[in-house]
């Protein structure tokens, strides 16, 4: 018998705020500015692209190209869809064997 697979797209699974935070935690964890760009994105397309276009004032178009694995958005736009997504950023210092 041949099974279909389907391509996984975690935005289906981002239906929490917690869920939402767990997954930018990770992506952040991984320091790979590539990767926290398109996680954003995915978090954006969880949340409805237009919604934040709205909210941010950027087109759609320009919040898929900015948010793409390939995407290099400002920081600007960055935080804008972070606000408009509900979550921002913490600062700690880093754990190093020194301390």
């Amino acid at each position: 018998m041949i099974e279909k697979l389907t391509t996984f797209d975690p935005a289906e699974h981002l239906n929490s705020g917690q869920a939402i935070a767990d997954f930018m935690a990770a992506a952040f964890d991984t320091q790979d500015p590539a990767y926290i760009v398109h996680a954003l994105g995915v978090v954006a397309r969880a949340r409805g692209m237009t919604q934040v276009a709205s909210q941010t004032g950027l087109s759609r178009e320009q919040l898929y190209r900015s948010f793409s694995v390939d995407g290099n958005p400002t920081l600007r736009s960055t935080m804008a869809v972070m606000q408009a997504l509900g979550i921002t950023l913490a600062v700690k210092p880093l754990e190093t064997a020194a301390s």
